[in-house]
């Protein structure tokens, strides 16, 4: 039996189910205004802590949301996964809010449960694929520059609205396409496949996209697997070529994408050495 999902304070440690915690008039429940980090917790210790709070930091400084010294944020992570069972994986999510409507500090707190069956046989499984159009150029949201792209906000009701079609379309995940005809990001991951010896992601800094912290770390170690990193631009149709393409995120891992529109793609003989060195069960 997985252990219960918890939820910690800074100071405070953990807090009852039944104590609030959330204000009504939270700027993150009205608006979606605020930040999150995910990550993935295995031995009982969340894994690239300091990337996710270095790019936790960055997207804070570019919408002017003020957060506690990084020392406090892991001190919060550390006390949420003291505790936690090593033979557990857990998602260990911290969120930051800019709190009330009408000023006051911002609402800090760490979750932590246990890694959901669904994301579990998706990494061993595969994920069919569907790509949904959204609706900009590959280029064009970093074009304008009141728009701060490539964070990981609160604001995911265009994730969740992707997630409720792919589930009425019998699929397990979505590829979100440029209306220019290039393949972006998934809704909650990045895409990643091979090209010959050579694994690639979508340039976040060219796209908009949400910079992947686990992908990058990827990239920066594929010489572990004999294959180099780049970033690069690719559609749809290139992909259904490729010695393997995954949908990648910090919790679930690498899922491998079996299908995309409908066309089976070739297992990869590639991924269980993608989930060796990322750390994740084999």
């Amino acid at each position: 039996m997985n252990p219960a999902a918890k939820v910690f304070v800074p100071g405070g440690g953990v807090i009852g189910r039944e104590e609030p915690l959330i204000r009504a008039d939270d700027l993150g429940v009205l608006r979606g205004d605020g930040l999150f980090e995910t990550m993935h917790v295995r031995a009982g210790r969340p894994w690239l802590v300091a990337e996710h709070l270095a790019r936790l930091a960055r997207s804070a400084a570019a919408i002017a949301l003020e957060l506690p010294p990084a020392a406090a944020l892991t001190e919060l992570l550390d006390a949420a996964c003291d505790g936690w069972p090593a033979e557990t994986e857990a998602a260990l999510r911290l969120v930051c809010t800019r709190g009330p409507e009408h000023g006051g500090p911002p609402t800090i707190y760490a979750t932590i449960t246990a890694v959901a069956p669904r994301a579990l046989w998706q990494r061993a499984e595969g994920v069919r694929v569907g790509t949904l159009s959204l609706g900009v150029a590959a280029t064009a949201r970093t074009d304008l520059d009141w728009l701060p792209a490539g964070m990981k906000t609160l604001s995911y009701g265009a994730s969740t609205a992707a997630a409720r079609w792919a589930a009425a379309h019998d699929l397990d995940d979505i590829l979100w396409i440029s209306t220019d005809g290039y393949a972006l990001e998934g809704p909650t991951s990045s895409l990643v496949w091979c090209d010959g010896d050579t694994l690639c992601t979508v340039p976040a800094a060219r796209t908009g996209i949400l910079p992947s912290v686990t992908t990058n770390w990827l990239l920066a170690h594929a010489g572990e697997l004999g294959l180099r990193g780049e970033e690069r631009m690719v559609t749809p149709a290139e992909l259904s070529g490729a010695a393997g393409v995954w949908l990648l995120s910090s919790v679930r891992g690498p899922a491998e994408v079996t299908a995309l529109d409908g066309a089976a793609l070739s297992r990869s003989p590639h991924t269980p050495g993608l989930r060796r060195l990322l750390g994740f069960p084999v």
